[in-house]
C-alpha cells in the first residue's frame, strides 16, 4: 500500500447500531434503561448475598463475583456510547479504545470463568454433598475466583499488545457501538495473521477450557441425578441447576454464533448476538437467579425491607 494512504490513526468513530439519527435515539434510550437496571439489579444481588449470613457459601459467592463482572461488563461499553450520544459525537480515542477492548476480552473471559466455577461448585454439591464443605472451602473459592481474574487478564493483555502493533490507515469508521476486536481487526491495513492465529489458538483454548467444564461437569450430574429413585429427588438436585444452565445457554450461544470464526465474516448482523451477552446477558442475570431461587428472593425482601425501616 502506497504510503499517502496511510496515516496515523488517533481515534476511531463508532458508527452505532443502525446509522440512523432516529433510530439512535431510541437505542440509547433502551440502552440507558437496561444499563441502569443492569446496574440496580446486580447491586441488590451483591448487597442481599454481603448481608444475609445464610448466603454465606460458596455458591452465592461466586454469584455475587458473577454480578460484580456483569456490572464491569456494561460500564465497559454502554456509558460511553451514552455519552457520545450526549454530547453529539461518535469519536472514541485510540487509547480509549484500545483500553477498551482490553476490558471487553477480559470481563466477557471472566465470565465464563466464573460460569465454570459455579458448574463444579453445583456437581461438588450434587455428586460429592458429604465432602462439599471439605472440598469448597473458602480459600479454593478465593483462589478460583482470582485464577480466573489472573488468566482473563493476561489473555486480554496478548491480544490488545498485537492489536496495538496494527497499522490503522485512513479508513477508521467502526460499524458497532463499542471497540469490539473483530470489527476493528477489519480496519487494520498491515498484517493480521498473528492476530487470527492467537485468536483461534490461545482464544479458542480460552474459550473451550470453561465451556468443556461445563459440559463435564453437568454430565457428571446428570448421570448421578438419574440414579435417584423419585421424580422428587430429581427435581430437588436440579433446582439449583435451572439458573446457571439458562445463563450458560445464553451467554454461549451468543459468543458462538460471533466469535468461532472468521473475523472476515463478521457482518452487522451480529452485533446483536454481541448485544446478547454484552447487555442482555448481564441484565437478565439477576432476575433470573432471583426469581428461580427462593433464598434469593427471601434474602432480597429482607434487604428491601429493611432499607424501607
Amino acid at each position: 500500500m502506497d504510503g499517502d494512504n496511510q496515516t496515523t490513526v488517533t481515534e476511531f468513530f463508532l458508527l452505532g447500531l443502525s446509522g440512523k439519527s432516529q433510530q439512535e435515539e431510541v437505542l440509547c434510550g433502551m440502552f440507558l434503561g437496561m444499563y441502569l437496571a443492569t446496574i440496580i439489579g446486580n447491586l441488590l444481588i451483591i448487597c442481599a448475598i454481603s448481608c444475609d449470613p445464610h448466603l454465606h457459601t460458596p455458591m452465592y459467592f461466586f454469584l455475587a463475583s458473577l454480578s460484580t463482572v456483569d456490572i464491569c461488563t456494561s460500564s465497559v461499553t454502554i456509558p460511553k456510547m451514552l455519552v457520545n450520544h450526549i454530547v453529539g459525537s461518535k469519536s472514541i480515542s485510540y487509547r480509549e479504545c484500545m483500553s477498551q477492548i482490553y476490558f471487553f476480552i477480559t470481563f466477557s473471559n471472566m465470565d465464563g470463568f466464573l460460569l465454570s466455577v459455579m458448574a463444579y461448585d453445583r456437581y461438588v454439591a450434587i455428586c460429592c454433598p458429604l465432602h462439599y464443605t471439605l472440598i469448597m472451602r473458602p480459600r479454593l473459592c478465593v483462589l478460583l475466583v482470582a485464577a480466573s481474574g489472573l488468566i482473563t487478564n493476561l489473555h486480554a493483555l496478548l491480544h490488545t499488545l498485537l492489536m496495538a502493533q496494527l497499522t490503522f490507515c485512513s479508513n477508521n469508521a467502526v460499524h458497532h457501538f463499542f471497540c469490539d476486536p473483530y470489527p476493528i481487526l477489519k480496519l487494520a491495513c498491515s498484517d493480521t495473521f498473528i492476530n487470527h492465529l492467537m485468536v483461534f489458538t490461545v482464544g479458542g483454548l480460552i474459550f473451550l477450557t470453561p465451556f468443556m467444564c461445563i459440559i463435564i461437569s453437568y454430565a457428571y450430574i446428570f448421570s448421578n441425578v438419574l440414579k435417584l429413585p423419585t421424580a422428587r429427588g430429581i427435581r430437588k438436585a436440579l433446582s439449583t441447576c435451572g439458573s446457571h444452565l439458562t445463563v450458560v445457554s445464553l451467554f454461549y450461544g451468543a459468543i458462538l454464533g460471533v466469535y468461532m470464526r472468521p473475523s472476515s465474516s463478521y457482518s452487522v448482523q451480529d452485533t446483536v448476538a454481541t448485544v446478547i451477552f454484552t447487555v442482555v446477558t448481564p441484565l437478565v442475570n439477576p432476575f433470573i437467579y432471583s426469581l428461580r431461587n427462593r433464598d434469593m428472593k427471601g434474602a432480597l425482601r429482607k434487604l428491601i425491607l429493611r432499607s424501607w425501616k
